[in-house]
């Protein structure tokens, strides 16, 4: 998997000075690496039990469909506020560059779903452990969480310790 990282192209100072994002788009692009991703995804996920899977807006919403197509599950949408038509429920988190929220329709999850959350990249973790929080708060249990790029250096699995996370390419730094 290591190979991958020679695809995704870093950015410094964005979204804001001192940052330095990864840009998965360059990953997408190649037709060989999505593909290997989205293979290896499968195959991380494997042995969890689950009943939908959850993508987070933005780039959540790429893996979680594709992983759901091809396992025979449900993908449910976890968006910016304002984006849902139905009743939704809100939360509010913290980033490593500031504060933000999202919901989820309030029918999505319902008591005792178990649910994939899926996103592009694991940095502090408040973002995942928010979308778990929405699951739990809806009568869900939180399957298990797996992302595409994990920043260890910002020990966002510590945030997540209650959980099962999974993934595929890890940056010390």
């Amino acid at each position: 998997m290591e190979h991958l990282k020679k695809l995704i192209r870093e950015v410094p100072d964005f979204p804001k000075p001192g940052i330095l994002f990864y840009d998965i788009t360059t990953l997408l692009k190649d037709r060989d690496g999505l593909r290997e991703v989205v293979a290896a995804l499968e195959k991380a996920i494997e042995g969890l039990d689950f009943d939908v899977i959850l993508g987070i807006e933005s780039r959540g919403f790429i893996f979680a469909p594709i992983l759901a197509h091809a396992l025979g599950k449900g993908f449910v949408p976890v968006r910016k506020p304002g984006k849902l038509p139905a009743a939704t429920e809100r939360i509010e988190y913290a980033l490593e560059y500031g504060t933000d929220a999202l919901e989820i329709h309030k029918d999505a999850i319902g008591p005792g779903t178990r649910a994939l959350i899926v996103d592009d990249l694991l940095a502090t973790g408040g973002t995942a452990a928010a979308v778990a929080r929405l699951v739990e708060k809806l009568g869900g249990t939180v399957a298990g969480l797996a992302f595409v790029v994990e920043l260890d250096f910002l020990r966002g699995r510590e945030r997540l310790a209650d959980y099962d996370v999974r993934s595929l390419l890890h940056y010390e730094k």
